[in-house]
C-alpha cells in the first residue's frame, strides 16, 4: 500500500543536548551536523522497522477494498484514521465515514466490513486513506532501546563522517540491528 508522509515528526526522539552528551561533544560547532545525523538515524530506524517513532500523518492508498475486511498500517503503530475517501470513475473523492472503521491499535489494523463500503470507481489509488502514527508526540513516549539505537547509529556515522567509499556497503553496528529487531514490523 503506498503512503505519503503528510506531516512530519515535530520533535526528534534523541534531542540534540541528548546526543552531544552521548557523543562526549561540548562545542556548538557541529550541531547542525549532529542534528542532521538524529534525524537520518530516526528516518533510517522507521526505515528498518516499518514503525514511526514520533507521531506522523500519512496517507496511504489501495486499489480495492481487501475481501477479508482488513486494512494493516505502515508504518505502524496506528493511534487513528482521520479520513477516508474512495474515487469514482470520473474521478471525483467521496468521504467515507471513519466511523465505519475499528481502529485496532494494538495491531495497526483497520477493520472494516467491505460490501458496506463503496467500490471506487478509478482503477488505481481509487482509495485513501488518512492516519496519525507513531508512539506520540515526546521523546518518552518512544521505546527506549529504540532511542538507544538512533544515540548508536549517531555515534557511528559521527565517528565514521566520509569513510565510505563509493560503490560500497556500509555496515551498521551490530548492537543497533539488535536494539530494533523486536520491534521490526515483517511483511507477509
Amino acid at each position: 500500500m503506498p503512503s505519503i508522509l503528510l506531516t512530519a515528526p515535530s520533535v526528534e526522539p534523541v534531542t540534540l543536548d541528548e546526543a552531544k552528551a552521548f557523543l562526549r561533544v561540548e562545542t556548538n560547532d557541529d550541531d547542525e551536523t549532529i542534528a542532521a545525523l538524529v534525524a537520518g538515524a530516526r528516518i533510517h530506524i522507521e526505515a528498518q522497522t516499518r514503525r514511526a517513532l514520533i507521531t506522523q500523518g500519512w496517507r496511504l492508498s489501495a486499489d480495492a477494498w481487501p475481501e477479508e475486511g482488513r486494512l494493516f498500517m505502515r508504518p505502524a503503530p496506528l493511534q487513528s484514521l482521520d479520513a477516508a475517501r474512495v474515487y469514482d470513475a470520473g474521478n471525483v473523492a467521496h468521504d467515507v465515514d471513519t466511523q465505519a472503521f475499528v481502529v485496532d491499535r494494538a495491531n495497526s489494523t483497520l477493520i472494516f466490513a467491505p460490501w458496506a463500503l463503496a467500490a471506487p470507481g478509478r482503477l488505481a489509488a481509487g482509495i485513501e486513506l488518512d492516519v496519525t502514527v507513531g508512539y506520540g508526540d515526546a521523546a518518552i513516549d518512544v521505546p527506549e532501546a529504540l532511542r538507544q539505537a538512533i544515540r548508536l547509529l549517531t555515534a557511528h556515522w559521527y565517528e565514521n563522517r566520509g569513510l565510505a567509499a563509493v560503490g560500497t556497503v556500509t555496515v551498521l553496528p551490530s548492537t543497533v540491528g539488535a536494539l530494533i529487531a523486536p520491534y521490526r514490523v515483517m511483511s507477509l
